[in-house]
């Protein structure tokens, strides 16, 4: 029953996304921040760093892919020459078709150079070194981090402070963010970011799906508050007809 509701919701947000229905998303200053970045990039003429973390092909790499698509159609339109070093093999060739769809989109197909994508390694801190390394002969001016970040995310968001760069990043690694947070310009937290690809795109269909689970949690939450109330009432209590349609046996 409840996943009949949670999917019904879900339809119904995306059919009104669909048909033009203008659902509003609070605010998130880290993506907000994309442009701002860019522009300083520009006016330094430095590139920007785009970093993937060690995530492989599943849904954290797509994701970042998905945030790193709308960088780089933004810096194209300004020239900024960009930097995707990745550690999955994988992640790689999608990364590089990414990039190549991204330039065509902005106009700007010349600009693509298969050099700015590159594969370094799949070790964990022999990618770190070969990061780090770019970071600080390249002078990048803006360095976004999305995807699997481990150990070696001080190391980036360190490395990057050294240089002076503008920093955005988002894991979902929750033993992370707090080294992101203190390092960091701006740092994607929680559901963040996997809204971020509906954030940035206002695709109806992306859009849709996020506003139904977010009203679907809603109802979880709404529940959750009640069953509290209900069984704490000594005239309601567990026999309460509410309390045992969420209770097994």
């Amino acid at each position: 029953m409840f996943i009949v509701v949670w999917s019904l919701a879900i339809l119904v947000a995306i059919i009104r996304a669909q048909r033009g229905k203008n659902y509003f998303i609070r605010r998130i200053p880290g993506l907000n921040a994309i442009d701002e970045a860019v522009g300083r990039a520009t006016e330094m003429g430095r590139p920007i760093l785009m970093v993937p973390g060690l995530s492989g092909i599943g849904v954290v790499g797509i994701q970042a892919l998905a945030i790193f698509s709308y960088i780089i159609k933004t810096a194209a339109k300004f020239g900024n020459r960009i930097i995707l070093p990745t550690a999955d093999p994988a992640l790689y060739t999608v990364a590089e078709e990414v990039v190549r769809d991204s330039y065509n989109a902005a106009g700007r197909p010349e600009d693509f150079d298969p050099n700015s994508v590159y594969f370094l390694s799949d070790r964990q801190f022999a990618f770190a070194s070969g990061v780090a390394g770019t970071i600080f002969r390249e002078k990048v001016a803006a360095s976004f981090m999305f995807g699997d970040f481990f150990a070696e995310s001080l190391i980036f968001a360190e490395t990057g402070n050294q240089v002076g760069a503008i920093q955005v990043a988002g894991t979902v690694q929750v033993t992370q963010i707090p080294f992101f947070i203190a390092a960091c310009d701006y740092t994607i937290i929680g559901d963040e970011y996997y809204a971020a690809s509906a954030y940035i795109s206002r695709e109806p269909t992306l859009l849709g799906s996020l506003v139904g689970q977010d009203f679907c949690k809603a109802l979880i939450v709404l529940a959750v508050i009640i069953g509290t109330i209900a069984i704490s009432i000594p005239q309601l209590g567990p026999g309460w007809f509410f309390i045992k349609w969420f209770t097994l046996g």
